[in-house]
């Protein structure tokens, strides 16, 4: 089913999150299930290529902004694309907090990246999202290792501070931003990904184009469930301290591309340009696409930072 068939053909029924109501697919897994979804149920569906990933684990429940909720929230149809740039350290160091520190990969040069999303079956619904981040130090890593520097450079263990990160469902805007403390905001994000054609675009306050980007999937390669993992930790400050956020990602069908030559990017106006332009990337190093996978995303947890 695509975005716009989601958007127009869907009745809604309205849900409290904390003290914000917010509207939700009526049937869907979160009408139904409020984050308990039954995996069994999700197994049937076509689009899902299995739930053992789910099955090792269980969910608890936890208090938080949004009310009591349960995590992980759980992706089990998922695809995403992820442009990562080499920028100037200086203008990355720019952008973050005091407290973290960029991950520097090459004398005076850190990494950047912008990364689109498509959920097709999660705990809460179809959604797409976008991101533009920066690689930065694990908290309190002391002196980083070179097997930590490789497996960052590999994107199998990344940390990041995410700038902007808008979606484009209700319901992931509040769950993301009073939930996590991640700068999300909602609007129009249409994001196809396929064996042969990655395309993104996120529309800005004017309904014009934030940014647009058109390119070659790369050649996919197929892997068993829990073989091909990978995992990112992301920091955020709210709550008067600070929060690490750790999702790991199943991957069941990806490739990547070194040094990509042919990837069409168009960055116009509105906060996603903004924030790249603002870490003048100088080249693009790695273009990598997951065609099929599935994620576990928790919730945050407190941490000393600092």
């Amino acid at each position: 089913m695509s975005q716009t068939q989601n958007a127009t053909t869907t009745e809604t029924v309205d849900v409290a999150l904390g003290d914000r109501t917010v509207s939700v697919p009526k049937g869907g897994l979160y009408d139904r299930y409020r984050m308990q979804t039954d995996l069994d149920e999700v197994a049937r569906d076509p689009r899902v290529a299995g739930v053992d990933f789910f099955r090792s684990q269980p969910k608890v429940e936890v208090q938080s902004n949004i009310g009591p909720t349960f995590t992980p929230n759980f992706y089990y149809a998922i695809s995403d694309a992820r442009l990562t740039f080499l920028a100037p350290t200086a203008a990355l160091r720019k952008r973050l907090p005091r407290e973290l520190d960029p991950l520097e990969v090459l004398p005076g040069f850190g990494l950047a990246s912008l990364v689109l999303f498509r959920y097709d079956v999660a705990d809460i619904d179809f959604y797409t999202e976008a991101a533009v981040g920066i690689g930065v130090k694990p908290a309190n890593h002391g002196r980083l290792g070179t097997v930590d520097l490789i497996a960052a450079l590999k994107n199998n263990n990344l940390d990041s501070y995410v700038l902007s990160l808008p979606v484009n469902t209700e319901i992931a805007q509040v769950r993301g931003h009073d939930g996590y403390g991640f700068p999300k905001w909602v609007t129009d994000i249409d994001v196809e990904i396929d064996d042969q054609t990655t395309y993104g675009r996120i529309t800005n306050d004017s309904g014009g184009t934030d940014l647009e980007l058109k390119a070659p999937t790369p050649k996919q390669t197929k892997h068993r469930t829990g073989t091909a993992l990978s995992s990112l930790t992301s920091y955020t400050h709210f709550n008067g301290g600070w929060h690490a956020t750790f999702n790991q990602t199943n991957a069941l069908a990806s490739g990547s591309r070194l040094f990509p030559r042919d990837i069409d990017l168009t960055l116009g106006e509105g906060r996603i340009s903004d924030d790249i332009r603002s870490l003048k990337p100088v080249r693009k190093l790695a273009f990598d696409v997951i065609t099929s996978g599935q994620l576990a995303l928790h919730m945050p947890r407190v941490i000393a930072l600092g």
